[in-house]
């Protein structure tokens, strides 16, 4: 019997740097993220290096003295890629990487080298090509030295690998060609969108991995891919789900992130359509991360820039089965209580108070309170539906405890 073979997971190592936008706090928790990345790009991070800078070194980034400190690193532990957490411009890429001898990458190239493994679909593969051929077009002088090696991995996915593309000419047309079948399939999904009838839309929407397709999962019974990385699901899928006999549809989008490159926003414009064209969305969650409400934020400005932000929304806090509060000893006089001591009862209160009963807690995994779930989506699609069909909002009972009395 053959045994597995082990996933060999290439080295990589991390910079941050401190400036006047983000603290030490801030660059740590973005290298967490970055990290959560490179894993699900299939990278091993060896080590961080984060320095304080004022304004990043137009040629290397970051200063000389932290990149010679990289530099040995790197050459004495066989380091793979160097992946800085902030967009580089095409000429420091290329002087980064003339020095260092490796494959170097920003978080936005990372990300658009995960969307190449995650998309499925002949439509996400078509956005994720347009997306990086935008994002390599700029990058072309330096890049296509680096690309003869042929050394596959990180970052090495998807477009530019071949010699003809080295002419910018080529690269355009192909961007011009993508754009023209995008827009071509964009007609046929708009198409499909309105001949699903007069159903209720609902969208699933959320940070990345907060949870949106276990939740699908349950809800719609069916059986859409999730799994504990980011980016788990790349193509929307369009279920329709039945809750006390009222039909409506249900869609789980990509997640959203930190830093989104706007290549992709741009390219899964179509996709972000689902959520445009919803009539309620629920956002989903994770209330076990430490710094969930900057992760709200991130959505709803994603929201504000497609021009979202104003739908009827639930928040769908998920995960209530693995949140832990950091506990304060009662005799510990000195340490300031924060939002991370907060206990379950007093988010509630919090959120309460904020939105009013918009606001659901829930664990999709452990399926705890997915009964009053229900019954709540139950009730904001009823009267979407009986707003837009008054004749036969007999049909369903306001309440859904009357379908089982």
């Amino acid at each position: 019997m053959l045994e597995k073979k082990a996933i060999a997971y290439e080295k990589a190592v991390l910079i941050g740097v401190i400036n006047q936008n983000q603290n030490e706090e801030k660059v740590k928790e973005y290298l967490d993220e970055l990290e959560f990345l490179t894993y699900t790009a299939g990278g091993e991070v060896c080590k961080r290096f984060v320095q304080r800078v004022e304004v990043p070194n137009p040629k290397t980034y970051i200063g000389s003295g932290k990149m010679e400190e990289v530099e040995k690193f790197v050459k004495s532990n066989e380091i793979g890629s160097v992946i800085f957490d902030d967009e580089l411009s095409p000429a420091q890429q290329n002087n980064i990487e003339k020095l260092l001898k490796c494959k170097i990458l920003d978080r936005t190239s990372l990300i658009l080298d995960i969307f190449a493994q995650r998309a499925q679909t002949s439509y996400a593969r078509t956005q994720v090509e347009l997306a990086q051929y935008e994002y390599l077009l700029p990058r072309l002088t330096g890049l296509w030295t680096h690309l003869e090696r042929q050394r596959g991995g990180i970052g090495m996915r998807g477009p530019g690998e071949t010699e003809i593309e080295t002419d910018r000419r080529i690269v355009r047309d192909r961007i011009a060609l993508l754009k023209k079948k995008l827009t071509k399939i964009d007609r046929q999904m708009e198409t499909q969108r309105g001949n699903r009838g007069a159903l209720v839309r609902v969208a699933l929407v959320g940070y990345t991995n907060v949870g949106k397709s276990t939740l699908m999962n349950v809800i719609s019974k069916s059986e859409v891919f999730a799994e504990n990385k980011l980016f788990a699901t790349l193509d929307t899928t369009v279920r329709k789900v039945v809750i006390g006999n009222l039909p409506f549809l249900l869609s789980d989008t990509v997640g959203f992130i930190r830093k989104l490159p706007t290549q992709l926003v741009e390219s899964f414009k179509s996709t972000l359509d689902e959520v445009r064209e919803a009539d309620l969305l629920l956002h989903v969650v994770d209330i076990s991360h430490p710094n969930f409400e900057e992760h709200i934020a991130s959505v709803n400005q994603i929201l504000d820039e497609i021009g979202s932000s104003d739908k009827k929304t639930i928040m769908v806090f998920n995960k209530i089965d693995q949140y832990h509060p950091d506990i304060i000893p009662e005799d510990d006089l000195t340490t300031e209580r924060t939002s991370s001591h907060f206990t379950m009862e007093e988010w509630k209160k919090t959120w309460f108070n904020k939105i009013g009963d918009r606001a659901l807690f829930i664990s999709a995994l452990n399926k705890e309170n997915l009964d009053e779930f229900r019954k709540r989506v139950y009730k904001e699609v009823r009267d979407i539906h009986v707003t837009r069909f008054p004749y036969n909002n007999f049909l369903y009972p306001e309440h859904l405890d009357e379908y089982h009395s």
